[in-house]
């Protein structure tokens, strides 16, 4: 196929650490929970369906290291495990429940899917020992996926640049344990909130990245300016290709009021048997301490705004209907975008469309049906353009226009107010403070004692805990803002701890094995990052 352009989905596989060895049931932890039944096999299991069809396809997924680290971590395997048990059996209790209470009848079908979903699940699950990097890495050495990186905890970078250390240490400790996972090295990264500042490709340059992702505007500023916006790459002085997000394929799908997700016939997130069914009913699987939470189990479509209470039945089939209509309405938009842009660049141009992967099938729960509806529909049913990934797009590509990208990133105004502001801005000194100490204490490592030594590593797994972006995100959208206030607080109380234990020589053994044991993040860190240059 002669492809007139290009377009290249990349999805932004995310979640903060969030490991509670000290609690047997952790509120938090059950981010990862749903994210694993509701996002990331479904779309695994696209991907293996594709693959099992013989129909090729490209797509680019970061899956960042706070995240690889869960997936990877025996204990959240076996919590997770626990957790999906108690969903098929909530779901065995469902079908009963639908299949003879009066008024309830015409959920059974919906229950029967969900237990059929769940023992999906699990067999995929077991499947690869409760390891599901595995089942990434399988799919993506078959070139169809490119995986890449991310900041080590997903740190803000822009907000680190008066501490290079700790800019150098995200990153590389980022590349260091993907390859620890991946079996090679990361060839992207998706910038931490695609947070960009001027000079930070040539931190990625030294780690060996050959592209990253920025907002739009990160591009149409850049100087000089683009000659081909964001539908062509720029390659910084660094020789690191930047490229840039598209907004009308963004918007069809990421827009609260006109993408596609929020369809009337779609599946309502906000409406759970979790908070639906009788207390005495629901108690053994919400919270312990009768906290209600969100199941999985949803009975119910969008159909309209307002009250929840008046929602209509959740048809199946209407809503996978509907997705294949989004998706052959999103692969005739994207046709006739490429067709008009190459007609005006007068080459093939690439349309470069991210999204939280947690959009597809969490938030959006057709959303993986969607995806894979879209690659069959590009595959058989349109010769305009071919899926790719940026680093095929650069092998193909490689010569383009020499540019200084601008600051910028994908949160709300487009700069870094999310992350710092009058609500957050108080996480910073002390985080700094601890950088200078680290820095110090990565000074003294290779000549510290093995105890010393394990003093340091912790201490650096503790401050860049703490520079997680996603505390001071949660903070700003005041979603769980004390949990996020108390993770920031701890790993720089920990730190500092550290730190005082390593200058006094007194070196509390039972304090450090039990951090140890709960930030256990990043077997392999290496302080030496932190070096001074």
């Amino acid at each position: 196929m002669n492809a007139k352009g290009y377009l290249a989905l990349v999805l932004h596989a995310h979640l903060p650490f969030v490991r509670h060895p000290e609690h047997e049931d952790h509120l938090e932890e059950r981010w990862l929970f749903e994210a694993i039944t509701e996002t990331y096999i479904p779309l695994l299991r696209v991907y293996k369906g594709l693959m099992a069809d013989g129909i090729p396809f490209k797509v680019t997924m970061s899956v960042t290291p706070s995240l690889a680290n869960m997936l990877a971590d025996n204990l959240l395997q076996e919590r997770y495990r626990r957790h999906l048990e108690l969903l098929i059996e909530l779901a065995e209790k469902e079908m009963d429940y639908t299949s003879r209470t009066e008024g309830e009848k015409h959920f059974f079908p919906l229950a029967e899917m969900y237990h059929n979903l769940f023992l999906e699940t699990r067999s995929f699950w077991d499947s690869y020992q409760g390891n599901i990097l595995k089942a990434f890495k399988e799919v993506a050495d078959t070139g169809q996926l490119e995986i890449i990186t991310c900041g080590a905890t997903h740190g803000f970078l822009p907000l680190y640049q008066q501490h290079p250390e700790s800019i150098r240490a995200q990153i590389m400790t980022g590349v260091e344990d993907y390859e620890r996972h991946f079996g090679r090295k990361p060839r992207g990264i998706w910038l931490p909130e695609c947070g960009y500042f001027p000079g930070l490709d040539r931190f990625l340059a030294e780690a060996g990245i050959q592209f990253f992702l920025v907002d739009t505007h990160g591009i149409n500023n850049a100087k000089p300016k683009p000659a081909r916006s964001v539908y062509a790459p720029l390659v910084t002085p660094w020789g690191v290709a930047a490229f840039g997000r598209d907004q009308e394929s963004s918007k069809q799908v990421w827009s609260s009021e006109e993408g596609y997700p929020g369809d009337s016939v779609y599946r309502e997130f906000y409406r759970d048997a979790g908070f639906d069914r009788p207390m005495d009913y629901i108690r053994k699987y919400i919270h312990p301490d009768g906290i209600r939470l969100n199941t999985g189990i949803k009975y119910y479509r969008i159909s309209g705004k307002g009250d929840l209470k008046y929602r209509e039945p959740y048809n199946r089939q209407w809503a996978l209907d509907k997705a294949a209509a989004h998706a052959a309405n999103f692969m005739f938009n994207r046709e006739k975008q490429i067709e008009w842009l190459h007609g005006q660049l007068g080459q093939p141009p690439i349309i470069v469309a991210p999204y939280d992967a947690e959009l597809f099938g969490h938030w959006w729960f057709e959303g993986p049906d969607w995806i894979n509806y879209l690659f069959r529909k590009i595959r058989y049913d349109q010769s305009v353009f071919e899926l790719t990934t940026p680093y095929d797009y650069l092998e193909m590509h490689p010569m383009q226009q020499v540019a200084f990208p601008a600051a910028s990133s994908w949160g709300d105004k487009g700069y870094y107010e999310v992350w710092c502001n009058g609500g957050n801005d108080w996480i910073y000194p002390p985080i700094h403070r601890c950088s200078d100490r680290m820095s110090n204490m990565a000074e003294a490592y290779e000549s510290a004692s093995e105890k010393e030594q394990r003093v340091i590593r912790q201490a650096m797994r503790e401050l860049l805990l703490a520079e997680s972006s996603d505390w001071a995100f949660i903070i700003t959208t005041a979603t769980a803002v004390e949990y996020a206030r108390q993770r920031t607080l701890v790993h720089i109380e920990r730190f500092n701890s550290l730190y005082e234990m390593l200058l006094s020589g007194n070196i509390d053994e039972s304090y450090l094995g039990d951090i140890e044991y709960k930030d256990n993040i990043f077997p392999q860190i290496n302080p030496l990052h932190f070096k001074r240059r």
